[in-house]
């Protein structure tokens, strides 16, 4: 059955247009406003038919998106990926080192369960932006942006899609 979903998978680029696209960056960037973190998303409608028979997981290639798109490569370690699998209905979070210790597994997976409800509802914009919200209120709890430097951005806005 997985094998079907990854042959004919929901497309990215529908669920995704461009439009929805730039407001899932805007979001990314009002967020970080808030905080010194950096946040991305990335979306993958399938994986390649040998990665599913090899049993390769979205928690699996979400950390391979997590290096690949250098997530980890912030100053104070502190970057987060949302990623998401569309084929397995899938949402994964990969949190950087600086924040392993401070959020908990049960607060990622909250995260994703506000994600997921919007995602059933077919509200994909919704659900990615929702999340990048209820990300940033997390990173603002560590990591709050307090005006003593220029906030820079470490990393893209702009959302992935593999």
């Amino acid at each position: 059955m997985r094998l079907l979903r990854h042959l004919f998978p929901p497309s990215a680029g529908r669920l995704f247009p461009a439009e929805s696209l730039q407001r899932i960056a805007d979001a990314i960037h009002e967020g970080e406003q808030r905080h010194t973190g950096e946040v991305m998303f990335a979306v993958e409608s399938d994986l390649p038919v040998l990665a599913v028979l090899r049993g390769v997981d979205a928690r699996t290639r979400a950390h391979e998106a997590f290096a690949r798109l250098r997530t980890w490569d912030t100053e104070a370690n502190n970057g987060v990926l949302i990623y998401l699998l569309l084929a397995d209905h899938r949402i994964e979070i990969v949190a950087d080192r600086g924040l392993r210790e401070r959020v908990s597994e049960a607060q990622w997976r909250g995260v994703c369960q506000l994600m997921e409800d919007h995602l059933r509802a077919g509200e994909g914009e919704a659900a990615v932006v929702r999340g990048i919200a209820a990300v940033s209120d997390l990173l603002a709890g560590f990591y709050p942006q307090d005006g003593s430097r220029p906030d820079e951005d470490e990393l893209p806005n702009q959302p992935h899609i593999f």
